[in-house]
């Protein structure tokens, strides 16, 4: 088994910032280190997989493009609701 090399990282925080933090921590059950740790390796994981581009051949890629081109399925449930009246033009 290979051991766990830590390195300690030190932050500045605003009180109001680390009362949510351990806030939210708590809620989650876990320490603030621990929730710290984790939103932060989530946050770089997204970053990095937001900056990776797509690969895949011409041929994929045209079949992409014909998939887009084509008209869409209306969802039912997305009709009804475009078909409302908004709140905000509502007459009270």
């Amino acid at each position: 088994m290979t051991a766990l090399t830590v390195h300690p990282l030190s932050l500045r925080l605003a009180t109001g910032d680390l009362a949510i933090i351990d806030r939210a921590a708590a809620l989650r059950g876990r320490s603030r280190t621990e929730f710290m740790r984790d939103a932060a390796v989530r946050a770089a994981e997204e970053a990095l997989l937001e900056a990776l581009p797509i690969r895949m051949s011409p041929e994929g890629f045209e079949a992409f493009l014909s998939v887009l081109a084509e008209p869409g399925t209306p969802v039912p449930e997305m009709v009804q609701t475009l078909q409302r009246t908004a709140p905000w033009e509502r007459t009270p």
